[in-house]
């Protein structure tokens, strides 16, 4: 079973759902008027309660996200597959190259793409295939076995600690979102029922920890702010108070920085060595937050934070503002690092823990399966 016939099985409540949706909607649109004229100004002017959601209306939920998410990405990468697939029922060698140029520019990165279409290219001749559509669902099959097959970790969720306290230590440079993604990571683990301790590393930049307290405060989950400490010494006293105190998950944001800049990047080595003597085995995850309309630029940060910081994962944001949705595959092929979260809009709610196959559905299929 190829991928695309495997994510159409996997999903496929998700097509049955729409056309009964469909079918309620005609079959109500009546009836609903007739209920707006008899129903009472004062109960349409009720407050509505919370939904309490069921553990597939949540999955639906997420399905969704994914979806909507990834559509920029999906008519970037997909739709132009299926374009050049129109226009050639069989393919030769200009077919290829406009394959490359596809996947190179949906980020998926210079060197994967060329190995990728070398592979599709072997298979095809030792198959005997030519139809363009056969071809393109061999490139996809090859993409994401590629990924599936690339050495490193494949957890997606924080690693927590055997005892005491987890410390989850953020990094990145600026603008990549990174303190509004420990908020979201905060309120995510705090819904799910966790003590949370956020702490303002970055601690020179003007407007930061207020920043961070500011998101604390909404959350509802404790802060540990010095304003013009030394990070390290701020670390210190965190990771006490999260021993002392009895908190589960510590959440360290750190200033965003130039990669270029050694001596900010030397900074994160020291405030890593200070942790490590408090906890020894922490920071127990360390995530990069990378933008996802930086593309291949994105991938030669994280090589040099990995220089400086034991990196675990990495979070990708806005992710709904590009068409480059490739950029995941060259993170797994280029530093073997699982993308641990994804965020798919800027809600609070909308970082999503990532799942490689609702990930491929929104960006091949997107409840579009003809």
């Amino acid at each position: 079973m190829g991928l695309l016939n495997f994510l159409k099985e996997k999903f496929s409540h998700r097509k049955e759902e729409k056309e009964e949706k469909k079918k309620a909607v005609n079959d109500t649109a009546l009836s609903d008027a007739e209920k707006a004229d008899k129903t009472p100004s004062s109960v349409s002017q009720a407050k509505e309660e919370t939904p309490i959601l069921t553990e597939k209306e949540k999955e639906k939920q997420t399905e969704d996200k994914y979806v909507a998410g990834l559509d920029k990405s999906r008519i970037g990468f997909t739709e132009r597959l299926k374009k050049l697939a129109n226009a050639n029922k069989t393919v030769n060698a200009a077919y290829f190259d406009q394959l490359e140029r596809i996947l190179i520019e949906a980020d998926v990165g210079v060197n994967l793409s060329l190995e990728l279409i070398e592979q599709t290219e072997t298979q095809a001749r030792a198959d005997n295939i030519s139809e363009s559509v056969k071809i393109n669902e061999i490139l996809i099959d090859k993409m994401f076995v590629g990924y599936a097959n690339k050495g490193g970790s494949f957890s997606t969720d924080i690693h927590f600690a055997a005892t005491g306290p987890t410390i989850v230590f953020m990094c990145g440079v600026n603008g990549t979102g990174k303190t509004t993604t420990v908020a979201k990571l905060a309120n995510k683990y705090k819904n799910k029922g966790h003590k949370v301790l956020l702490v303002a590393g970055d601690t020179f930049r003007a407007g930061a920890v207020e920043q961070l307290q500011f998101w604390a405060t909404k959350v509802g989950v404790d802060i540990l702010s010095k304003p013009n400490a030394d990070p390290a010494s701020l670390c210190y006293d965190a990771l006490k108070k999260a021993q002392d105190e009895g908190f589960d998950l510590v959440f360290i944001d750190t200033a965003g920085r130039l990669q270029n800049k050694k001596t900010l990047m030397d900074e994160l080595s020291k405030m890593i060595r200070v942790i490590k003597k408090v906890i020894p085995e922490a920071p127990h995850e360390a995530l990069l937050v990378l933008d996802a309309n930086t593309g291949q630029n994105g991938i030669d940060q994280a090589k040099v934070f990995l220089d400086s910081c034991p990196l675990t994962g990495i979070v990708i944001t806005k992710m709904d503002g590009t068409s480059k949705g490739g950029i995941i595959l060259s993170i797994r092929d280029q530093l073997a690092l699982p993308v641990k979260f994804i965020g798919l809009g800027e809600k609070m709610d909308d970082l999503e823990e990532f799942d490689l196959d609702k990930y491929l559905y929104g960006l091949l299929l997107g409840d579009k399966e003809d």
